[in-house]
């Protein structure tokens, strides 16, 4: 019998530490490796590039290989095979399509060797060319290092707010470590993205798990959602805003639409009631009578203000603001008066009270 597959795909997320790890939903597709001679493979953190599996080996993913360089060669894990490759490429692009390099071979224990090596002095070549940058007077922050499979090349990533003229500083980094310095620029985003952490939802961060692109964020979304403008609990670990504000601003700012001017006050008999807050999703719209404090507030929906207002158009003022009748609450109920907790001790006391009555031909006296 054919063996059917249901939900997960168990070729589509195999065991792995990558970032930005994808499903492939279209694994178990027939002729889907063979679909293109693209490959998505990825790198340390959230580097990754598209390359020509142009030798036809069998890659999955998972697979590590040896990848072309300039100079040298490169170690990365096979993250995507087969037609999503193309859906990713149209997500980001390579810069330039025809220089897209191809992928050399499976790696080999001596690859490997290499590559552990070159990997175990990334961290001390972070802090020394911190050291360095700062002993240069430069304005910025050397945050990761990432050295090349063969050991041949090192990738600086750094941050600042302005221009940065490197060019002594690329001198002293290759004489101090004798391979090829390239110096990349990334934001704050990025960083926290390639370092890694957990959110204040508890979850990893977004930017580490699946997103690629960086949206800028605004203070605007946080007032369209009614959120407390603390720089402290609206930013995230990159010291910027953060990026799920974005997420459902859209639909806060399409449900505001349906909800009266926050300028408009309501005119009743009882008084003049101003805008004090809304609970946007709910339509729900709450005034109060002062301006300034919150004052006999009352909370209504959006189509009651709506009324309201155009009643006050017509000179017309209603009784009061909200006219639903409210009932009134119960008292709550004493379940412990309900009975006598001595009911008990009074049945006790009746039984022993009782006597027993005497029976005919036992006890008389005889004369």
């Amino acid at each position: 019998m054919e063996n059917v597959y249901r939900g997960l795909i168990y070729r589509g997320c195999p065991k792995q530490s990558c970032q930005l790890n994808v499903y492939d939903y279209l694994a178990d597709i027939p002729g889907n490796a063979e679909a293109t001679d693209l490959v998505e493979v990825q790198f340390k953190n959230t580097r990754k590039g598209f390359y020509h599996n142009s030798n036809n080996l069998p890659l999955e993913k998972g697979d590590v290989v040896a990848v072309e360089a300039s100079p040298g060669h490169d170690i990365g894990t096979v993250t995507l095979t087969g037609k999503l490759v193309l859906l990713q490429m149209k997500r980001t692009p390579p810069r330039n399509p025809d220089d897209i390099k191809r992928i050399y071979r499976k790696v080999r224990p001596v690859d490997m060797e290499k590559y552990e090596e070159a990997k175990a002095r990334e961290h001390e070549t972070m802090i020394r060319s911190r050291q360095i940058a700062k002993d240069l007077g430069l304005e910025m922050k050397i945050g990761d290092v990432e050295y090349q499979g063969d050991g041949n090349k090192a990738i600086f990533y750094y941050i600042a707010d302005g221009r940065v003229d490197f060019r002594q500083l690329i001198k002293v980094l290759a004489d101090a470590f004798h391979v090829r310095i390239e110096m990349k620029q990334i934001g704050a985003r990025q960083e926290a993205g390639r370092i890694g952490g957990f959110g204040p939802c508890g979850r990893e961060l977004c930017c580490t798990t699946w997103m690629k692109n960086f949206v800028s964020v605004g203070t605007a979304a946080a007032r369209f959602q009614d959120l407390s403008l603390n720089p402290q609990k609206l930013a995230g670990q990159c010291a910027k805003l953060k990026c799920c504000m974005n997420y459902e601003v859209d639909q806060y700012v399409e449900a505001s639409r349906r909800l009266p001017s926050r300028e408009i006050q309501l005119e009743t008999i009882d008084g003049t009631y101003y805008y004090f807050k809304a609970d946007i999703l709910s339509n729900m719209i709450t005034y109060s009578t002062d301006r300034r404090i919150a004052a006999n507030l009352t909370t209504i929906t959006a189509e009651r203000a709506k009324e309201i207002i155009a009643m006050n158009r017509e000179g017309q003022k209603p009784d009061a603001l909200d006219d639903r009748v409210v009932a009134q609450p119960q008292k709550p109920i004493d379940l412990a008066t309900q009975e006598d907790l001595t009911r008990f001790d009074s049945a006790r006391k009746k039984k022993k009270k009782k006597k027993r009555k005497p029976q005919e031909g036992r006890g008389e006296n005889k004369d």
